[in-house]
C-alpha cells in the first residue's frame, strides 16, 4: 500500500467559484490533521510550483473530467498521485463525488488506498514544410481531422513505418486505454481496461474506408498524415486545436510517463461503475 500523503496540493477549475469554496473547506480539514496544503487554480504558478519543485505528494483536483486531465498533465512528469473530486457531470475519470470527500480523505490519510497507473502517449507534429511543430503528453486522445468545413479529409496511417490504410473520414483518433471511454467510444470504438498499455486507432465517420478500430501494442507507433485542400486540425486532450497544412503528419507512441490515479475501490470497480456511467447523459455541454 502507498504511504499516506503529508503535503497536499488542491487544484480547482478556474471558472468554478464553488470549487474555490470547497478547496478552502478541504484545506481546513487537512490542516486540522497536521498536513500542509497549497490551494488555488490549476493555472496558478504557486500551485504548479508546489508540484514541480517537490512540495506535494498528492494533488486533489476539484471539477470534472476536463479538470482531471489538466491535473494529470501537471503531475505525470513528477510521479505525484492525483485524486479527483467530482463537481462536473459525468466524472468518468474521477473517484469521489462531492459529498463523499471526507470519508475518502480519511481512507487516504490512513493509507487505505491504491494507485492505478494510467498510460500516456507522446504526440509529435511534423509539418510538411519540415521540422517539428510541437509535442504533447496525452492522457486521453490525439485527434487529427477536419475543421469547420463539413467535408472529410484523407488520412493515411502507418504503423511501425509500414503503410496500413488511407481513411476518408472526419477524423482519426489515437487514444490511450483511458481515452477509450472518451471520443473513441462516441465514435464506436471498444472499451479497453484502463490499466492496459495499448494505443487505440479509431476513425470518425469513415466513408467507404476501413471502419474498424485497431489496437496497437505498447511498443508500436503510428504516423498519421492528413491530405486536404481545406481546413484541418489537431486536437490533444480537448485543448485548443492546432491548424494543420496539407501533408502534415503526427507521430504517436507510448509516453515516457504514467499518471497515478488514487483509487479507493478494488480493481473491479471499473466494471461495476461502467454501466451506470454509460447510462448517464451529461446534458448541457462538456466536462469541466
Amino acid at each position: 500500500m502507498p504511504a499516506p500523503p503529508h503535503r497536499i496540493a488542491i487544484g480547482v477549475h478556474p471558472k468554478m467559484p464553488e470549487a474555490f469554496d470547497l478547496a478552502k473547506t478541504i484545506a481546513g480539514f487537512l490542516e486540522a490533521r497536521g498536513l500542509t496544503c497549497t490551494q488555488g487554480s490549476l493555472y496558478e504558478d504557486r500551485l504548479r510550483r508546489s508540484v514541480i519543485e517537490g512540495g506535494a505528494d498528492l494533488l486533489i483536483v476539484l471539477g470534472g473530467d476536463g479538470t482531471m486531465l489538466r491535473g494529470g498533465h501537471l503531475v505525470a512528469p513528477y510521479d505525484v498521485p492525483i485524486l479527483g473530486i467530482n463537481l462536473g457531470r459525468l466524472g468518468f475519470l474521477i473517484e469521489t463525488q462531492r459529498d463523499e470527500w471526507p470519508q475518502a480523505l480519511e481512507h487516504i490519510l490512513a493509507g487505505d488506498y491504491r494507485l492505478e497507473p494510467r498510460m500516456t502517449i507522446r504526440a509529435r507534429h511534423f509539418p510538411a514544410a519540415g521540422g517539428v511543430g510541437g509535442s504533447w503528453d496525452v492522457i486521453n486522445e490525439c485527434v487529427m481531422g477536419r475543421g469547420q468545413t463539413v467535408r472529410p479529409v484523407r488520412l493515411t496511417a502507418e504503423i511501425d513505418g509500414r503503410y496500413l490504410t488511407t481513411y476518408v473520414a472526419d477524423a482519426l483518433i489515437a487514444a490511450t486505454p483511458t481515452g477509450s471511454t472518451a471520443y473513441a467510444l462516441a465514435a464506436g470504438g471498444p472499451i479497453l481496461p484502463p490499466t492496459l498499455r495499448n494505443i487505440l486507432l479509431m476513425p470518425v465517420a469513415p466513408h467507404l474506408s476501413f471502419d474498424r478500430a485497431v489496437v496497437l501494442h505498447e511498443g508500436s507507433w503510428v504516423r498519421m498524415t492528413v491530405y486536404s485542400d481545406h481546413e484541418a486540425l489537431l486536437s490533444v486532450d480537448g485543448q485548443a486545436p492546432v491548424p494543420l497544412a496539407d501533408g502534415d503528419a503526427v507521430e504517436v507512441r507510448a509516453g515516457e510517463h504514467s499518471v497515478a490515479f488514487v483509487r479507493l475501490q478494488d480493481p473491479g470497480g471499473f466494471y461495476r461503475n461502467l454501466t451506470s456511467r454509460m447510462n448517464q447523459n451529461s446534458s448541457g455541454g462538456g466536462e469541466r
